[in-house]
């Protein structure tokens, strides 16, 4: 039996402008905290702890994502599959949705927290690594590692927080992890020189931070969504799963990306080829940031709407989303094309590492068009996945995030002797919101809740 929603809900009812503002704003906050901390600690750790120390962990991350990325897929589906629910005012399915996806989070993270720490050495060795680096890396494997419970119900409780109607929580709680997080580094690394070890430490109590904040939320008079232990029909999380599976490609196609990139500019460039396009990474990080924050809220505005049958409004956000990505992008640009040299000043000693420098510019005039497809692309893909249309939505992320960059830059490197061949990342991200956009047209929001009838 369906539960009635006696309080207002703004995606449902409210200004289409100032509900987009009230859920993007948080969103982008909570992003950057979610995010800063890996960059505060790759600083720390690689000033105070130095190369060796930095290599270890980094080998490290393709293991984390992995499991991180499963924790986005289960969470984020179900968050849409909640706001669907909610659009239809049943919040007896929300609640039973928001229970059956933070009890997997917690049986998840057990099992494989568990067999991490049993097949440690297995894990190090099938991630490339040394023998001699089994001991560095250990070091801050078997401290984080534990923590990443933490990190995984963090990720679930976020997701579902916003959906009811509460992203400043969300976005607090993140906030304060990452305040805590560059605070403990720099006593447990700077101040204390517990080295790998207190690095590990300060990650992993960040992590326990967001969710101290986020238990306010069980004890606000005011939600919608309801925590029970006692729930049937356990393959709809599978469905869940499902429906987030774009993410998970996002997540894993991120790292083999990386590692393809990495490889061709060591050929080609060597070192600094890596150091100048992870400063150009550093550039197209902010903007795809706020691409992510826009696409993250509207997945929840619009599964909302879905529920409720409300097309109209589903193409307002999605004008008003549009609106906000074109003015972010020719931000971006211009910034790019016209101060692209002070942003990569701030990373480095332009003096010092003018080759580097020199390197970053071209790379900037490669992959700057981007930014006129990578924010619609994105978009698009949040749409479909609000709209239960998961298939269409992984064809969109597997396209962008893996097949296109990974086939053209492997074409042009073959076919290019120079550093032309970075360029492919654009032309990538051109032919994926061409797919994106045929699937939009062939998915509109009428056409899409007709599909679900």
């Amino acid at each position: 039996m369906n539960n009635e929603i006696t309080a207002n809900n703004d995606a449902l009812e409210g200004p289409i402008f100032a509900t987009f503002i009230k859920y993007m704003l948080p969103s982008l906050l909570g992003l950057i905290a979610m995010t800063s901390g890996s960059l505060v600690d790759g600083m720390f750790i690689g000033n105070y702890e130095g190369a060796t120390a930095l290599a270890a962990v980094n080998l490290i991350i393709p293991i984390t994502t992995l499991l991180f990325g499963v924790s986005m897929m289960v969470s984020i589906g179900g968050a849409v599959r909640g706001g669907k629910y909610l659009g239809e005012k049943n919040t007896t399915a929300a609640s039973a949705i928001f229970s059956k996806t933070l009890i997997f989070m917690l049986v998840y993270g057990v099992i494989v927290i568990a067999l991490g720490l049993v097949f440690e050495d297995k894990i190090f060795a099938s991630l490339g690594a040394d023998e001699t680096l089994f001991p560095v890396m250990s070091e801050y494997y078997r401290i984080i590692f534990p923590f990443l419970f933490f990190q995984f119900i963090v990720i679930q409780l976020y997701f579902f927080i916003r959906l009811d109607g509460f992203p400043n929580i969300a976005a607090t709680a993140l906030t304060v992890g990452a305040l805590g997080n560059i605070v403990m580094d720099y006593l447990f690394i700077a101040v204390f020189d517990w080295g790998l070890a207190g690095a590990a430490l300060a990650t992993g109590l960040s992590q326990v931070m967001p969710l101290v904040v986020m238990l306010y939320y069980f004890v606000n008079p005011k939600r919608k969504i309801f925590f029970s232990l006692r729930q049937t029909y356990w393959r709809e999380v599978f469905q869940a799963a499902y429906n987030g599976i774009s993410e998970f490609i996002n997540e894993v196609s991120g790292a083999i990306i990386g590692f393809i990139f990495n490889w061709m500019l060591i050929q080609r460039a060597g070192v600094n080829g890596v150091a100048a396009i992870t400063l150009v990474n550093y550039l197209l990080f902010v903007g795809f940031m706020a691409y992510f924050a826009v696409s993250d809220s509207i997945q929840v505005i619009i599964s909302q709407n879905f529920g409720g049958r409300n097309p109209q409004r589903i193409r307002a956000f999605l004008r008003t989303a549009g609106a906000m990505i074109a003015a972010i992008s020719a931000v971006i640009i211009g910034l790019l094309v016209a101060g692209s040299e002070s942003m990569i000043g701030l990373f480095i000693d332009v003096e010092r590492d003018r080759d580097t420098l020199v390197l970053a510019l071209e790379f900037v005039t490669y992959v700057w068009p981007v930014f006129i497809f990578a924010g619609f692309t994105m978009l698009i893909s949040g749409y479909l996945t609000a709209v239960h249309l998961p298939l269409q939505s992984a064809i969109v992320a597997i396209c962008r995030s893996l097949i296109m960059p990974a086939g053209l830059l492997t074409l042009f490197y073959m076919l290019l002797t120079d550093y032309r061949f970075v360029a492919a990342i654009s032309v990538a991200e051109a032919i994926s919101f061409v797919i994106a956009l045929i699937l939009y047209l062939y998915h509109t929001p009428t056409r899409a809740m007709r599909e679900q009838d």
